[in-house]
């Protein structure tokens, strides 16, 4: 009986919670972005891939907030930011991110069509 408890409460926490349909389950299929060459955001932006693309979220988004600062100006910079903000939890902050990365990001084809993005932003 004991043994049947214990496997129930383990099933159970195993469930995610009704309903529950994270923000940052958007981004799974939403890969990183390379800088342009030669951006000064290009430094901390390949490191924050690097560490992005091993699920470590929090050292990725620390680099990316470094790239978006050296170049503000990149696009690019704007949506590994916001990225890596919506899989640390914070989406207001990825909200804001995203509405940088699509305004200056207008020839960006993969910011352009990111659906991650655009559901960030309430778009279709």
């Amino acid at each position: 009986m004991m043994q049947l408890a214990g496997l129930v409460i383990l099933v159970v926490s195993l469930l995610p919670a009704a309903g529950e349909n994270s923000w940052a389950d958007m981004g799974k299929a939403a890969p990183v972005l390379q800088v342009a060459a030669g951006s000064k955001a290009e430094a901390h932006s390949k490191e924050g891939v690097e560490h992005y693309n091993q699920g470590h979220f929090d050292v990725a988004l620390k680099h990316f907030q470094a790239a978006a600062k050296d170049d503000p100006q990149s696009a690019e910079a704007h949506y590994n930011l916001a990225l890596a903000l919506d899989k640390t939890g914070d989406h207001k902050g990825a909200t804001e991110h995203f509405k940088m990365a699509h305004d200056l990001g207008k020839n960006n084809q993969d910011i352009r069509n990111s659906d991650i993005l655009k559901k960030h932003l309430k778009m279709k």
